[in-house]
């Protein structure tokens, strides 16, 4: 599966990708920010986590979408999106992204959103988007209000982030299909 930007194309991950992801999220100032993502991450890790994606790519109906993300007209996989948790009877999921530092600050995170939120409503057909971020990731948290997903709650020291061992304060944003609709 692949979605297309202007500037991205986001794509189903396969085995090429492996070490690019590994390049690229072996970065602790990213993966402090991620909940199951360790620090160094290994080739190991990465082999776990594309034999994960290609496993979840064989469901009928599918019930996640991890994509990696790609900056044109490269091939290498500098960041990934994804929807998890895919309800289809109550038409919800949980979008999670994440970026290589050196392409922070570029609007690139909010283009791939963007085109992953107009395929779960218009494509998947979903009511519903769930995006949770650790209480002091400002860019996270900024992205989520941009998006015009709403605070709908704080879980209190809920986190364990797998990088760092730090435990988080987690908040949870919703962004309803109408309302992304009037945005």
């Amino acid at each position: 599966m692949k979605i297309e930007t202007k500037r991205l194309i986001l794509r189903d991950i396969g085995k090429k990708d492996e070490e690019s992801i590994r390049k690229h999220i072996n970065n602790l100032n990213v993966s402090k920010w991620l909940l199951a993502v360790s620090y160094p991450y290994k080739k190991k890790d990465a082999d776990w986590w594309v034999s994960h994606c290609l496993e979840n790519q064989k469901e009928k109906p599918r019930k996640s979408y991890n994509f990696g993300v790609v900056i044109k007209p490269n091939k290498e996989v500098v960041g990934g999106i994804g929807l998890t948790k895919v309800n289809r009877e109550q038409r919800t999921a949980e979008i999670g992204y994440w970026l290589s530092e050196k392409y922070w600050k570029r609007g690139l995170m909010y283009e791939a959103t963007l085109s992953v939120i107009k395929f779960a409503f218009n494509k998947l057909k979903l009511r519903k988007l769930i995006i949770r971020a650790y209480s002091k990731n400002r860019a996270s948290n900024k992205l989520a209000k941009k998006l015009g997903a709403g605070k709908e709650g704080l879980l209190r020291k809920h986190a364990v982030c797998k990088a760092t061992g730090k435990i988080h304060d987690e908040i949870i944003f919703g962004l309803l299909k109408e309302e992304w609709r009037k945005k």
